[in-house]
């Protein structure tokens, strides 16, 4: 029998939160049908909170509480919109995958297990929704070992792999991370580096945007090489996988640290040259695995950006880069899609992450559940 899952996502990009209905046609969840998607910005006090929560600050405990009470009512709001197009009660669909907002990552990190925390209270969402919620989708990967991201290439795998060609699967939200998809069924999947975070920090700084539509800004801009070279020489990009990362790591003031040289800038010679940072470290992780002729799906907000999809184009000729539209899925929908299928995956009980990928001690049934 086929179900119904909702799935929700709020990524680093801060930008909003985005939900989708999914139809699964059973318990192996080899595919899955997209029937309705909302996206909801945040409210600009929610926002800005989540966005300083990233930093240690005062009072953290009691912002944590309330920041994901916040976050619970937008996602709730997602839902009842989603019911109310396509009349259904809340009974109708078997459970919703929340992913919650990511505020620390650090993986392996102090005690050797680290911790990586969504905020989200659950419960609430649970409460105010009548279905079913699975979150806290990271933690038990990362308690076995793992990164505990990116969780995504499992997702990936069971709705664009290929027995006869190379897929390569590129999200670009506030970070990167690409989903590297073998003939043979096998998978790598890993954390490139920044997607549009640091973009869309100096937009809004210089101009007041949320982002830059289309990177006609960063277009009409010159990259600056040696500003370029100092932020390519950050440490991160020559770990080996698996490896994650998140604004614990690529924020403001890491930018700040490494601009003091070209304080002179032009403000969007610093733009283009953060677009060229996020096209040349992706091209960099993939040309190692990638074989001639591979489709490179690009999904997430980066697949919006048509001067970065320019860049990777020309970065990785041999690569044919594509929205994720082109295969069924648009490219605002993939991330929340994964979600759903992450519930689906622990309501049957099934591993939802890929211990090549993230490398945890073996697979793992993953997410906490708040009953309806």
């Amino acid at each position: 029998m086929s179900e119904l899952f909702i799935g929700l996502m709020s990524g680093t990009s801060l930008d909003g939160a985005d939900a989708v209905l999914a139809r699964f046609p059973g318990p192996q969840g080899k595919a899955l049908e997209v029937l309705g998607h909302e996206h909801q910005p945040f409210e600009p006090a929610l926002r800005a909170e989540l966005l300083a929560l990233n930093s240690p600050g005062e009072n953290e405990v009691h912002r944590c509480a309330l920041a994901g009470n916040g976050l619970a009512r937008s996602y709730a709001d997602l839902v009842q919109r989603l019911l109310q197009q396509h009349r259904l009660a809340p009974g109708a669909v078997r459970a919703l995958g929340a992913h919650g907002q990511t505020i620390r990552h650090r993986p392996g990190e102090f005690d050797g297990c680290g911790y990586t925390l969504q905020l989200l209270n659950g419960a609430l969402l649970a409460e105010l929704t009548g279905i079913d919620t699975v979150c806290d989708l990271r933690a038990r990967d990362v308690a076995a070992g793992g990164q505990g991201a990116p969780l995504v290439p499992a997702f990936h795998r069971a709705l664009f792999g290929r027995a006869d060609a190379q897929v390569l699967v590129l999200n670009i939200g506030g970070i990167s991370n690409i989903s590297v998809l073998e003939r043979e069924g096998q998978s790598l999947g890993y954390d490139c580096g920044p997607g549009n975070c640091l973009m869309d920090f100096w937009v809004q700084r210089h101009r007041g945007q949320a982002y830059d539509a289309d990177g006609a800004w960063a277009a009409s801009g010159q990259v600056l090489p040696d500003l370029l070279q100092r932020l390519l020489d950050e440490p991160f990009f020559a770990r080996p996988a698996p490896r994650s990362t998140g604004r614990d790591l690529f924020n403001p003031d890491w930018l700040a640290a490494r601009l003091d040289a070209a304080v002179q800038a032009r403000p969007e010679h610093v733009q283009a040259t953060l677009l060229e940072l996020t096209a040349q470290s992706i091209a960099d992780c993939l040309r190692p695995d990638a074989e001639a002729g591979a489709e490179l799906l690009v999904c997430g907000g980066g697949a919006l950006n048509g001067r970065l999809m320019q860049r990777l184009q020309a970065l990785l000729p041999q690569q044919d880069v594509l929205s994720s539209a082109a295969r069924g899925l648009p490219p605002m929908q993939v991330e929340a899609a994964a979600f759903a299928w992450l519930a689906q995956r622990f309501v049957h009980r099934l591993p939802g992450n890929l211990p090549a990928v993230t490398g945890a001690a073996g697979p793992r049934v993953l997410g906490a559940l708040h009953p309806a």
